[in-house]
């Protein structure tokens, strides 16, 4: 199974005063990058968001919204009348304040509620009930996450198997090649010898060319690259999402690929090879986003 580390997810509870959104979304990221945004009332509740978050999501850049709306009037915010009061006290004193008739006590308290400190939101204890209908809806949200990760997943998966499938099918190209490929180089060089018009000792020529076709030998890059291709799918299809492991084994496919091209020596082969690098970057693209 293929996990993607793009995903979103959203989920909204209400309470009785009070509207809890847990909003989440994740890209690529080696490791897990968490960048977590709620109301400081709420930060008991942030370790346990991030332990809860790390073990649903593993890895990623993610961002993680809490946002908690008062529905009621609880929080409304409630005018200081000490500080106001004080506010005045202190204009009626300021020379040079003139003011018409009975406008005056309008206008002092216009120009004191303009001041800092004189509305306060009333903050009462955050309630065990309310913190953990947080973390319930933070729970349904990381559901959502993984649910999109999985359909992405799918969709990754049938990338995967269509690459590994070109690769696998060029691969036996490439052992169909190769059964006349060894051959072909050993009449060049048969004729390359015979254009020097040399005679040399037919026995010495014979082990040298023996030695000279083994550099060329591609038997042990067939089968460690068929290998590969077909461990590449075990993991794929394994009950857990291995994105690092499948990077690892993308690797050992291109090493065994670029080995085949360096001992080629053959321009078919060559091209076929050209193929199959083509077709392992296509994986490696997407590789970035598997979980």
């Amino acid at each position: 199974m293929i996990l993607s580390m793009t995903g979103y997810g959203k989920s909204v509870s209400q309470l009785a005063h009070k509207k809890i959104t847990v909003e989440i979304r994740t890209l690529n990221s080696k490791n897990l990058d968490l960048n977590m945004r709620m109301s400081s009332a709420y930060k008991e509740k942030e370790l346990a968001l991030r332990q809860l978050a790390a073990k649903e999501l593993l890895r990623g850049k993610i961002d993680f919204a809490v946002h908690v709306e008062s529905t009621g009037v609880d929080n409304v915010p409630q005018l200081n009348t000490v500080v106001v009061e004080a506010y005045i006290k202190q204009l009626r004193e300021v020379k040079g304040l003139n003011f018409i008739g009975n406008t005056e006590d309008g206008k002092l308290l216009e120009i004191a509620t303009k001041f800092p400190d004189v509305f306060a939101s009333q903050i009462d204890e955050v309630a065990p009930e309310e913190l953990e209908a947080i973390v319930n809806t933070a729970t349904q949200a990381l559901a959502e996450v993984n649910n999109y990760r999985l359909d992405e997943g799918k969709t990754l998966t049938a990338e995967f198997e269509l690459r590994i499938g070109n690769i696998t099918n060029l691969l036996n190209e490439v052992i169909d090649v190769d059964t006349s490929r060894l051959a072909d180089i050993r009449t060049r060089l048969e004729k390359a010898v015979s254009e020097i018009k040399e005679k040399v000792d037919e026995n010495r020529f014979e082990q040298e060319l023996i030695f000279y076709l083994e550099k060329y030998d591609i038997t042990e890059e067939k089968v460690r690259l068929k290998n590969h291709l077909d461990y590449f799918i075990e993991t794929m299809n394994a009950p857990l999402s291995q994105g690092k492991k499948l990077g690892f084994i993308s690797q050992e496919i291109g090493r065994e690929i670029n080995t085949i091209g360096s001992k080629a020596n053959h321009a078919v082969m060559q091209q076929i090879v050209v193929q199959m690098k083509d077709e392992l970057e296509k994986v490696k693209e997407q590789m970035l986003n598997v979980l």
